[in-house]
């Protein structure tokens, strides 16, 4: 709920009170508040303009050279682009040295060779959302009013002088989801009676509102309360500028004199209102009803809705024209050619509303309000004042009466409480003069004898129903920060992360940076899937009791339940998925009929299906093996221990793609493994190509790696040297990248493989690879000389090691 700061000074007396005391107030008093905002801070040097004369620019086919007064002694030259920009109107100008949305200056300059001394600007650059600008205006420039005087601040005219307090209302406080209920609950925190302003309705005693509609409602319990008034000869417009700054500012976009009426009324007492363009009833009779299957109705939206029986709608000559309580239908929109209005307040039944809201997802502030309550006692009232303005904006006449399909007349609720339970309760010592100014404050009426108290709770606080309620709300107004309070006696012991929480927190942060999805699987699974992926050797702990088979033994291995979790998405076409899981697999060297199992913390990860999805510029990309590789490699580089890490063949592990699958080494220690899974694998599984991988971060966590050192950047360039060495088809990448670093001296930073060749056109048996290597000395230019010696001890090497050919 977005509370307007000059909207609620106009109910109460807030001038010793800035926005950010009553803000921290409310907050402590119960009413959280998100935040306060000022309209125009960051905002300067704005003010109102007048285009004294518009003509086109030479070189350009939609920009225009303006001539401005901005109230100084001289024309002030603007180039615009806007299609809307003229002569005659008064605009928004942002001088030369003027700071609009997104803290951008507005300077002097020339825009195809002519000069431009600041902006006109749209409502957009002062930094208002595009949603809630006139539609009229959303793609140019804002005119002001006639009456704005040339040379003032604009804010003053937009209302964005104004503060804007977002407020974050329980269900509980439904009532706060108005001004009116707003104004209540300020007025009882600052001991204040808000005053509102009374509209006087004058009603057309020549005319009936019976000659123009019928209500019937099919079911109360649906519709407890529907009522209509018609408005007749009123003339569509523009909303003035005051009720367009009020919507605005409270999030909602102005439309025209009778929506933006309904939309005010919305949030001054908190009642959803829906005006018919009631020349487009085909039929007199409204009839509130549940939908029938079948039934369909263009909502607003332009949307074709298919209606069901959890649907409540209100038709007219047996069609559905409304989505009761969410949208309006597009058949009776007031549209500039409306002249008569039939004005709609309601109660409907709030599950019925919500379950409509979500399954159309259409949420609305409407919605939200049928949902979590409106003031029961106030519909009449809020239909009344809505048609007295209607009347009054749109030169409207307000047809005598109001038809009624049903009312709701709420029950008086009268609560009983003593004071010794107050003050049992909040352990205060309250007296009787304290508690009845604290009812007085709430507005609640009251009997007292002796101790004993009968309060009388209003309507428009329909949260209020128990002796619990009452005993809150006297200790909201008292003051939670009055309660009295004791600390606990004890020692205290600070909280902190253990090292192996920590490792798992940045693991979890890290992988999910990387694009996965956290999963959670059983730890119980079947005898044949525990021993699967298993490097260690481990005797299987059974359950002797196991309420299945397919729950009976715990897991050594966490990739069983991934690919259980890829099987179910597989089969319901989710086929792009990157799972990973930390969990503890169970590991057991003894007897395990005797001795319980160790606890070893492991990450999983699993990859299949495409890693970038095919669109108009980008080429579908598959996950494979270096996808996962580079995603752990990441994570090694987080930790610290990337260049610890070695990587060795695996061919021994059944369910891995023997010529696709690795073991990871941590030093000389094995903590993980990587690779495909064996093609006949997946297909028991019932996947599609598969990448896995396994690392233990108890080793990760006891590993002692060195601290992170940072350095800085080197003034001196550095210099690139390719190399292509034709060398046996056996020796790997690592181990040519070791001997080049071992080799290369302290300048050598950078080792990448850029190319790697097998052909017709080099020797059976042989590959190709490419390397670019990076030098840098950050004390010194590097010499020719000092490169060549470095490139000489590199290649000799790998010579005597893996006698390559250096190409």
């Amino acid at each position: 709920m977005l509370v307007s700061y000059k909207w609620l000074s106009e109910y109460l007396d807030l001038t010793a009170i800035k926005p950010k005391e009553l803000a921290d107030k409310m907050s402590l008093t119960g009413i959280e508040v998100e935040g306060t905002e000022v309209l125009s801070a960051g905002l300067k040097k704005i003010v109102v303009g007048e285009v004294k004369e518009c003509v086109d620019h030479p070189d350009s086919d939609h920009l225009h050279i303006c001539q401005v007064d901005v109230g100084e002694e001289e024309l002030y030259q603007i180039v615009c682009g806007a299609p809307n920009v003229k002569a005659g109107i008064k605009v928004i100008v942002a001088l030369p040295g003027a700071r609009i949305a997104g803290n951008y200056k507005i300077k002097k300059g020339k825009i195809r060779g002519q000069v431009s001394l600041g902006m006109i600007c749209s409502l957009q650059e002062l930094g208002i959302n595009e949603s809630v600008v006139p539609k009229e205006f959303s793609d140019g420039i804002y005119y002001m009013p006639e009456e704005a005087v040339i040379g003032e601040e604009v804010f003053k005219y937009l209302d964005m002088d104004d503060t804007i307090i977002e407020l974050s209302i329980t269900p509980n406080r439904a009532d706060a989801l108005s001004m009116r209920g707003v104004a209540y609950e300020v007025g009882a925190i600052y001991d204040q009676k808000p005053h509102f302003k009374k509209e006087e309705l004058v009603e057309d005693t020549s005319d009936s509102v019976e000659n123009y509609v019928s209500v019937k409602v099919e079911d109360e319990n649906d519709t407890p309360t529907y009522k209509m008034r018609v408005i007749k000869d009123v003339k569509i417009a523009p909303s003035p500028l005051w009720l367009q700054n009020r919507l605005r500012n409270e999030g909602i976009r102005p439309i025209n004199n009778v929506v933006d009426v309904t939309n005010y009324i919305l949030l001054y007492f908190g009642q959803p209102l829906h005006a018919f363009d009631q020349s487009k009833l085909t039929d007199k009779e409204i009839l509130v009803r549940r939908a029938k299957a079948g039934e369909t109705l263009v909502t607003l939206d332009e949307e074709e809705r298919q209606l069901s029986s959890d649907n409540i709608v209100i038709t007219n000559g047996g069609q559905p024209v409304a989505l009761a309580g969410v949208m309006g239908g597009a058949s009776t929109e007031i549209d500039d050619n409306t002249t008569s209005v039939a004005l709609e307040a309601a109660l409907f039944e709030p599950i019925s509303i919500r379950r409509t809201s979500k399954e159309f997802n259409l949420r609305s502030e409407s919605s939200a309000r049928f949902e979590k309550g409106i003031n029961k006692a106030t519909v009449q009232q809020a239909l009344d004042v809505a048609s007295a303005m209607i009347a009054k904006l749109a030169g409207g006449i307000v047809v005598s009466g109001t038809v009624t399909g049903s009312e709701f007349i709420p029950e008086e609720v009268v609560v009983g409480i003593t004071l010794e339970r107050i003050n049992g309760y909040l352990g205060t010592t309250l007296s009787v003069e304290e508690v009845n100014h604290i009812f007085e404050a709430l507005g609640f009426e009251y009997e007292v004898l002796v101790h004993d108290y009968s309060v009388k709770i209003p309507p428009r606080r329909w949260d209020i129903s128990i002796e619990a309620d009452i005993i809150e709300e006297v200790a909201r107004i008292f003051g939670y920060d009055n309660l009295p309070s004791t600390l606990p006696t004890g020692a205290a012991t600070a909280g902190g992360l253990t090292t192996k929480q920590e490792l798992t927190r940045v693991v979890r942060t890290t992988v999910e940076g990387s694009g996965l999805q956290e999963i959670i699987s059983y730890a119980l699974t079947t005898e044949e899937k525990s021993r699967q992926f298993n490097l260690v050797d481990s005797n299987i702990t059974k359950l002797d009791w196991p309420m299945s088979e397919e729950r009976s033994a715990l897991r050594l291995s966490l990739i069983s339940g991934l690919l259980d979790n890829v099987a179910y998405n597989i089969a319901r076409k989710n086929t792009n998925l990157a799972f990973y899981e930390v969990g503890r697999v169970f590991l057991n060297n003894g007897n395990p009929l005797k001795e319980l199992p160790t606890e070893e913390n492991r990450l999983s990860v699993a990859l299949t299906g495409s890693w970038v999805t095919k669109d108009w510029q980008t080429a579908k990309t598959p996950v494979d093996f270096f996808t996962l590789k580079g995603i752990l490699e990441n994570l090694f580089a987080k930790l610290g221990i990337l260049e610890t890490v070695t990587y060795e063949a695996l061919g021994d592990v059944k369910e891995l793609h023997p010529g696709r699958s690795a073991k990871i080494m941590l030093g000389d220690k094995l903590f993980g493994f990587i690779g495909q899974v064996h093609p006949q694998t997946a297909k028991t599984y019932d996947i599609p190509e598969t990448y896995v991988a396994e690392l233990s971060l108890d080793v990760i966590s006891e590993f002692e790696h060195a601290a992170l050192v940072f350095g800085a950047v080197s003034k001196f360039p550095e210099v690139n040297r390719d190399v292509a060495l034709l060398v046996s088809e056996d020796v790997t990448n690592q181990q040519l990248s070791l001997d080049i670093h071992e080799a290369g001296g302290k300048f050598l930073i950078a080792i990448d493989l850029f190319d790697v060749y097998q052909g017709s056109t080099i020797e059976a048996g042989k590959k190709s690879m490419g390397y670019s290597l990076t030098f840098s000395n950050p004390e010194a230019t590097l010499t020719d000389e000092e490169i060549n010696k470095a490139m000489e001890k590199i290649e000799k090497k790998l010579v005597d090691e893996y006698q390559v050919e250096i190409r």
